[in-house]
Parts: C-alpha cells; sequence; structure tokens
C-alpha cells in the first residue's frame, strides 16, 4: 500500500475510535482500509519478478554464449612432476696432496675441457723428480758397468781363465742392473706425472660451482672436493611413473597402439618448467628402469633435453608430459561449458527451438586446452559455454556463437586501452546451425 493511502486509513480508524456511537461511520472506514490495501497490493503485482509483460506474453529469451562440439584426432597425454639432472656432473678432486697455492677460475663460469682450475704448491714434486733423475742415472752407470763385465767374462770363459760359475753370476748382476734401471725410469715418471697433477684442470666442459678449498689450505690426494662442474648441454629430465601408467604402457605396446620407450629413443617428451605456460620444450625419452621400486609402486624414467639456450639449470622443478594413448577421434569442449550436478556432469544443449536441454556427459583428460567428452554429447551439437548458472532445463535463450576453443575467441582490449577499442584479435564468427543440423 502506497503511504499516502495509508495515511487516509490512519485518520479513518481514528474518527471510528472516536464515534463507537455511530456505526455506520466504522463500517464505511473499515471498507476503505480494505479497499485501499487492495490496490496497494495490485499495484505491487505489477511490478513483481518473473511476472509475465503487459500483454501476458512469456518472459524474454536469456541471452547466453553457445559454442559447437568440435570433433579431433588426439592423443592423451600423461602429466608427471620431474626434476631436472645434468648429464655428466664431477667433484673435482685433486691427485696429489699438497698445500693449495691458488685458485685459476671464475666460480660459477663455465669452463672448457683442459681449464686450469686449481693450482698446488708444485715445489716438493719438483724436489721428488730431480732424486727420481738421479736416481735413474746412478743405476744406468752400475747397469753400464755390469754388461761390460759380462762381455769381458765371456771371453774369458771361451779360453777357459773363468769359471762358468763366474760367468753366471756377471750375467744375473747385468740382469738386476738393467731391472733397476726400468725401475728407475718408472719412478721417474711417477715424480713427473704428480708434479703435472698440481695444476688441476676441467676433466669435462661445464660449469663450474663455489670453490670449496681457498689458497693456503692443505688438500688431501682423492679426498678433498675442490669444486663441482656440471655439463649443462644436453641434460637430463628424470621422473617417476606409477605401477597404473607404467601397466597402460605396456599393454599399450603390446598391442601396437604406443612404441615401448625401452625400444624406441624418439618418443617425445615435453618439459615446461614452474614460470612457464604449457610444455614448450620438446625432447625424448631416453632411457627406462628395469624394475617397479617396490617401496613407492613408480618406476624410474628419463628424457634427454636439448638445452643449448640454458633454461635448464640442475635441481629445479620440472613438468612432464609423455603421450599416454594411441590416436582415436574424440569430441572436444570447453572445460566452462561443464556444469555440476551432485556427483554428476552435465552440458545443457540447445534445442532447435532454443530451449536449453539438461545432457549427462562422461569426462575424459583434458587435451591442448580442452575437455575429451566419452559421452553424452556428439560432435557438431551446441551447448552453452557461457551463462550456464543463470540458464535452468526448459528455458528459452538467446545464443550467440563463439568459437569452442578459447584460443580461437576473440581477446578482451588492451590494458589501458580506451573504451570500445577494438580486442587484439577477432575471429569471425559463422552462423549458429541448431542442434537439428547438427554432425548425427
Amino acid at each position: 500500500m502506497r503511504p499516502d493511502r495509508w495515511k487516509t486509513a490512519r485518520v479513518a480508524l481514528r474518527e471510528c475510535a472516536y464515534s463507537c456511537v455511530r456505526p455506520g461511520l466504522a463500517a464505511a472506514a473499515l471498507l476503505f482500509v480494505l479497499a485501499a490495501s487492495g490496490c496497494g497490493r495490485g499495484d505491487d503485482a505489477k511490478g513483481a519478478p518473473g511476472a509475465k509483460d503487459a500483454k501476458g506474453g512469456p518472459p524474454p529469451a536469456m541471452p547466453v554464449t553457445v559454442a559447437q562440439a568440435l570433433e579431433r584426432s588426439i592423443n592423451e597425454w600423461d602429466e608427471f612432476v620431474g626434476r631436472v639432472e645434468a648429464i655428466e656432473q664431477v667433484e673435482l678432486r685433486p691427485r696429489v696432496s699438497g698445500y693449495l697455492q691458488r685458485v685459476a677460475f671464475d666460480q660459477g663460469s663455465d669452463v672448457a675441457q683442459g681449464t686450469a682450475m686449481f693450482l698446488i704448491d708444485p715445489e716438493p714434486l719438483q724436489v721428488e723428480v730431480k732424486r727420481a733423475e738421479a736416481e735413474l742415472a746412478r743405476v744406468r752407470t752400475r747397469f753400464d758397468l755390469a754388461r761390460n763385465e759380462r762381455a769381458r767374462t765371456d771371453k774369458l770363459v771361451e779360453s777357459g781363465a773363468v769359471s762358468r760359475q763366474e760367468s753366471d753370476e756377471r750375467v744375473s748382476s747385468e740382469k738386476d742392473s738393467e731391472a733397476a734401471v726400468r725401475s728407475a725410469e718408472a719412478s721417474l715418471a711417477t715424480a713427473r706425472l704428480n708434479l703435472g697433477y698440481t695444476r688441476v684442470v676441467a676433466p669435462i666442459s661445464g660449469r663450474t660451482g663455489r670453490a670449496e678449498v681457498t689458497a693456503g689450505n692443505f688438500v688431501t690426494a682423492g679426498q678433498t672436493v675442490l669444486t663441482t662442474i656440471v655439463k649443462l648441454n644436453p641434460i637430463y629430465v628424470t621422473f617417476e611413473a606409477d605401477e597404473q601408467v607404467y601397466l597402460k604402457y605396456v599393454d599399450l605396446a603390446r598391442r601396437g597402439e604406443r612404441k615401448s620407450s625401452r625400444t624406441t629413443r624418439n618418443n617425445p617428451v615435453y618439459v615446461g618448467l614452474a614460470n612457464e605456460e604449457g610444455f614448450p620444450v620438446k625432447g625424448s625419452v631416453e632411457f627406462v628402469d628395469n624394475r617397479v621400486n617396490p617401496q613407492t609402486g613408480t618406476i624410474f624414467a628419463r628424457a634427454l633435453v636439448d638445452n643449448r639456450d640454458g633454461r635448464f639449470t640442475p635441481g629445479l622443478f620440472a613438468r612432464v608430459k609423455l603421450v599416454g594413448s594411441g590416436t582415436y577421434t574424440t569430441t572436444l569442449i570447453d572445460d566452462r561449458a561443464i556444469g555440476t550436478d551432485q556427483n554428476k556432469r552435465f552440458v545443457m544443449v540447445v534445442g532447435p527451438d532454443g530451449q536449453a536441454l539438461y545432457r549427462e556427459a562422461k569426462l575424459g583428460p583434458m587435451v591442448d586446452g580442452l575437455r575429451v567428452i566419452r559421452e553424452g554429447l556428439k560432435p557438431g551439437e551446441t551447448i552453452i559455454v557461457d551463462g550456464l548458472q543463470r540458464v535452468r532445463p526448459g528455458m528459452t535463450v538467446k545464443p550467440t556463437l563463439v568459437p569452442m576453443d578459447p584460443k580461437e575467441r576473440p581477446q578482451p582490449p588492451a590494458k589501458g586501452a580506451p573504451p570500445g577499442a577494438a580486442p587484439e584479435k577477432a575471429e569471425a564468427k559463422g552462423e549458429m546451425k541448431p542442434a537439428a543440423d547438427a554432425k548425427k
């Protein structure tokens, strides 16, 4: 009831209260109040939500965005969490003991094989080389003497001036001296080799870590870690697959629908890092372990990836995508077009009369940003992709057709663009085909 009518009614009731002896006036006031109330309700009902229009027609159609279900040949993909590992990694240790004299490389830089990394004090080993040289000279002199004595003894044996026993002793002495020469030569070679080891070089090409030991410290042969070097190109991405996935791959290979990564080294794998969209880097499965880990129920695998641009660093987490099925044809839709009804999934199909029809759907995996529909929808059928929450089964809708693939839809205006600016990229919209004309 409008405020002015309530005011009039209150005045009438007040007069009735002071005029109890006038029953006719009281009855008239009561009728007036009832009439005013009825008029108010009639006026309010005209503006109620959901009411028919002034001519009594149905409510207007609900505007929605629709797209037609796609049909494509696809492969399913399995995704894993992996880790980046260097294809070669070396802990650089000294081969001789001594005091570290100098760190000869830029820590964290890339080095080539054979580059000098550390220098150990060479003086003690230089002295050892000189001692070995002197020992070699001494035994060579003794060898020359023994050889000459044997030659003289041989002549005397022929004339009978020397016994055969003495001759044999001279031959033995010569051989001992010759062996001593060989031993001294080996000792000298070892001393020279150890002297060369005072210059510690990079055994592989790669990127260096920090120096674990600084100049002035004593390092022990084969024990002290000086630094690490990792080879970065190509690089490994390791991951583990659970038993169910592994058994699926075995079955697919047995049926000839997917090549086994054990026998085929070019099975594709795609890799992305935490800061990247999708899986932009392609590699190949290089190794699959020979057993399933009984503690984790997973099997280890390794992919080989090109790293010439240096985007991968050992230790990083990576996302790995591996082909998980043979090629087959299926129906694909935008994931936004799928609604949830308790434990069911459904889509709203636009019928030939423009009405929304409830359709339960059985979902498959995501492939290239679209959802696989295993049951419940046919390619070419028109479904609601935007405005699903505002629609109920049987409602009449006003559809606007857009491409099903979100990547093909018009993009919103760039940030900071003036109102009404054209989108950055616009795709031509086709005429919407009713469900009756869709592919059966």
